[in-house]
């Protein structure tokens, strides 16, 4: 089986680098002026989309989306929705924290809803990466070391299962008004962070890069 393809999406908020690159097979997209930052990486989107209120022009593209800024949905949240149209399920968000508090908690919705398709994608930025699961399981390689949050999005989490960090759980719960999860640590041990009904909001340190695999829960 070949290497699954992956939806870049990169957005307006705050970006220092892109460790994880896109390849030749990969769609990139720039939402609004996230545009500006794949032009410093010498990375030329797939398509251009947004409202173009944080550009404040128009630039020419040969694939170019204008939306009224009057929506229901952010720029992010419209290009991920063009990458699912095509059939991607796989996402890589950058320029997608920082700044706009209200931004970053919407992009961590669209992780939520992205999850609870079962597509797997990862926000990255501000030293850290955060992923959604929903009725699944992350697993870690034991290189990994620093800190790592988990955090319920929903009422409840239920049947949560913590392994190899220094805090773990057994078929435990979480809930949306108790941060339980957040500070655990990687112990130098394979990990794992699994659920079976909820879904959890996964972040930890950006230099570890992604996790080793995931897979749904049987």
């Amino acid at each position: 089986m070949g290497k699954e393809k992956r939806c870049f999406v990169m957005g307006a908020g705050s970006f220092t680098d892109m460790k994880i690159r896109p390849e030749k097979e990969d769609l990139v997209i720039a939402a609004d002026g996230g545009y500006e930052y794949l032009k410093r990486l010498g990375i030329k989107p797939d398509l251009l989309l947004g409202d173009f209120d944080s550009l404040e022009l128009i630039p020419e593209h040969d694939h170019l989306i204008r939306h009224s800024p009057i929506k229901d949905d952010t720029d992010m949240a419209l290009a991920v929705a063009w990458g699912e149209e095509k059939g991607f399920q796989r996402f890589i968000l950058y320029g997608g924290m920082g700044g706009r508090i209200d931004h970053t908690l919407a992009n961590f919705q669209l992780l939520t809803a992205l999850s609870r398709k079962g597509y797997a994608a990862y926000l990255i930025g501000e030293g850290y990466i955060v992923t959604a699961v929903t009725g699944g399981r992350l697993n870690f390689h034991s290189r990994m070391t620093g800190m790592i949050s988990v955090f319920c999005m929903g009422e409840r989490a239920e049947d949560v299962t913590l392994k190899g960090f220094k805090y773990c759980m057994d078929h435990g719960m979480l809930t949306c008004d108790r941060a339980l999860g957040v500070s655990n640590e990687f112990t130098g041990q394979h990990s794992s962070v699994e659920v079976r009904q909820g879904t959890l909001l996964v972040m930890w340190n950006e230099t570890e890069g992604l996790e080793e695999s995931r897979e749904k829960c049987r």
